[in-house]
């Protein structure tokens, strides 16, 4: 099942990446007199120009299931927790230049080929930033909200207590997956949430927590393990 492990996780990596926005942007007028395009070009530059947020992916298909949170300032300091319903956990804290990463005994077991530095289950390790490599279960700080597809209007909705809009997207590179967009039209006009829907598989995307504080900080040093130092 490791195979359809790591695509699972290149999906999410590339859903994420397109999880933005498409068209030209309109000047004035609430969201009804705006087009879905207009709607989605104004949520990316919103989602552009935010300090922090928090996003939230469930991916699932068939009886697989993985689960990605991040923090983040969309810079260099962020926190994830990475969880496969058959291969375990990695957790990982990045600030600058460094990576910490925290896998579970399951996790080292499943994915035995990433390079992690000197993981042991349930121990943080210390990991510079340049050892990370595509494929590696490690996230970066920055999403980009791009470009693609024609969107039209869906329905008016509620999405965690803000009035949203949904635009349905198709995009001609991918023929079997629809999308849907869910754009705050009161206050500020965040993308609140992305679902796309292809065959078996179903992948959720959440953004929130738009521009809060962060307390992003290096695990306590004692519970780092000295890669130069064998594990007890």
């Amino acid at each position: 099942m490791r195979t359809v492990h790591r695509t699972t996780a290149g999906t999410l990596t590339s859903l994420l990446a397109g999880a933005a926005l498409v068209g030209c942007g309109g000047e004035g007028g609430g969201p009804a007199q705006k087009s879905a395009s207009e709607l989605l070009d104004e949520a990316n530059a919103r989602m552009e120009k935010l300090s922090s947020l928090t996003i939230e992916i469930s991916n699932t298909v068939g009886e697989d299931r993985v689960t990605w949170r991040m923090t983040t300032d969309l810079k260099s300091r962020c926190q994830v927790r990475n969880t496969f319903s058959r291969s375990g956990t990695l957790e990982q804290i990045r600030i600058g230049e460094t990576d910490y990463v925290r896998p579970d005994k399951a996790y080292l077991e499943a994915w035995s080929g990433n390079d992690l530095g000197a993981a042991h289950p349930g121990t943080w390790a210390k990991v510079p930033v340049s050892r990370a490599r595509e494929g590696d279960g490690l996230s970066r700080c920055t999403r980009p909200f791009e470009s693609f597809g024609t969107a039209k209007k869906g329905e008016a909705t509620r999405i965690d207590g803000r009035e949203a809009l949904g635009l349905d997207v198709t995009d001609p590179a991918d023929k079997e997956g629809t999308y849907t967009f869910y754009v705050a039209t009161e206050g500020e006009p965040h993308l609140l949430k992305a679902v796309y829907r292809s065959g078996k598989q179903v992948t959720t995307t959440s953004f929130s927590d738009f521009d809060e504080p962060l307390d992003i900080r290096p695990p306590a040093s004692a519970d780092v393990l000295d890669p130069g130092e064998p594990a007890g």
